[in-house]
């Protein structure tokens, strides 16, 4: 079971079937995933399997994110012209789906691999940004003060470790400074084995490792992506607010905003939802994710979020040394006002609020991460989009 939960973990950087799986589909997916085998080196089929249904492999727990109606509308448009062939685009992505959305309407839906309207499919750490808004939620709330506050008012457990100096904004950031090695290679590396320890009655796993950790540099001063840092994250929005991440999701968004399905969140050792991971959604619901932060954080005729909190939230807050991108809450920005949510193996929501455009895709890539390759294809796939939607503007 840890080795299986290490390796879930492992995934959660940068990072079919048609309806819901049946018991013959988790017996299928039992006899293809050994619990010692790291998903990083899961076969690509044993990926297609286990990520459309993550709930069924075996030993996994998982909260619900319970939808409500009505659901919001997502009506078909006039089909993009993009001026290029979008199956050859989604075979070399491997895209298990692909949806753009542009002023409110489908311009563009398609599966493949076996998946469906219907089904689910893992976000990896695309739940990042969806775990970020519920900060906002909670702030909103008056649950969480100030982002200013140190990290430690919400996480008594962190008292007395290097985590005493950290604010919640450079949580948000992983501005941190707290030494941490993210090099999924390195099965020495805090990102490998922070959930392999033994857990601590009464505190969750992530907060038992993270407290040992050093300081490198001062609080604010330098951005190191840190998948264990959202993770406490997930843990301070429950601490604040009380209530698991699942329910206040569907409190916050799901239901009020009319999420179609059922959403699923991954449970961790000790029972919190892995926040920097394994969210499970449908493809459109998403895309409605992208249109709820579109929309300015609205649900349900309320403000969710505080009128100050998207704009800070989706634009640069942190240099990460590539021209022309930055880190926001645990959003990817864009110099253009563009910014992502993005999961390994290919999950992604782009949003660009100039154009009204989401464009949201699940896939499983021949790699975890491919910058130079299928990476780059997507960001150029993405900037084709945009031009198309400029041309129709002329």
């Amino acid at each position: 079971m840890q080795r299986f939960w290490a390796a879930v973990l492992l995934c959660t950087a940068t990072a079919g079937l048609a309806g819901p799986a049946t018991a013959q589909t988790a017996d299928t997916i039992s006899q293809k995933l050994p619990e010692d085998l790291n998903v990083l080196f899961w076969t690509q089929d044993q990926r297609d399997a286990a990520f459309r249904t993550m709930e069924n492999v075996p030993k996994v727990v998982v909260h619900t994110v319970k939808a409500g109606d009505p659901v919001y509308p997502l009506p078909e448009g006039q089909p993009i012209d993009l001026g290029l062939d979008v199956d050859a685009y989604m075979a070399e992505q491997r895209n298990a789906g692909l949806i753009i959305v542009q002023d409110g309407k489908v311009r563009l839906e398609k599966y493949a691999l076996g998946y469906g309207a219907a089904g689910r499919w893992t976000s990896f750490s695309v739940a990042k940004s969806f775990t970020s808004t519920l900060v906002g939620a909670a702030v909103k709330d008056g649950s969480i003060k100030s982002l200013d506050d140190k990290v430690t008012v919400y996480i008594p457990g962190l008292r007395g470790s290097a985590y005493d100096d950290v604010s919640v904004r450079q949580l948000l950031t992983m501005t941190s400074g707290i030494k941490w090695n993210e090099d999924y290679t390195d099965p020495k590396s805090d990102v490998a084995q922070f959930n392999l320890q033994k857990p601590v009655a009464g505190e969750d796993i992530t907060v038992s490792y993270m407290k040992t950790l050093p300081r490198e540099a001062p609080a604010g001063s330098k951005w190191v992506y840190k998948t264990g840092e959202t993770n406490l994250i997930g843990v301070l929005v429950s601490s604040a607010t009380g209530k698991t991440l699942s329910d206040y999701l569907s409190e916050k968004v799901w239901k009020p905003f009319g999420m179609e399905q059922d959403a699923v969140w991954m449970l961790g050792p000790t029972g919190h939802e892995i926040s920097g991971c394994c969210l499970s959604a449908s493809l459109k619901d998403y895309a409605r994710f992208g249109e709820f932060i579109l929309n300015g954080g609205v649900a349900g005729g309320q403000k969710v979020v505080p009128d100050d909190w998207l704009p800070a939230a989706t634009t640069k807050q942190a240099d990460i040394d590539l021209p022309g991108r930055g880190y926001g809450y645990q959003w990817w920005t864009n110099d253009d006002g563009s910014f992502a949510a993005q999961g390994i193996f290919g999950q992604g929501i782009f949003i660009d609020p100039a154009r009204k455009l989401v464009i949201a895709s699940n896939g499983n890539w021949p790699t975890a991460t491919d910058p130079e390759g299928v990476g780059k294809a997507r960001e150029a796939f993405y900037k084709a989009v945009q031009a198309a939607v400029d041309r129709e503007a002329k």
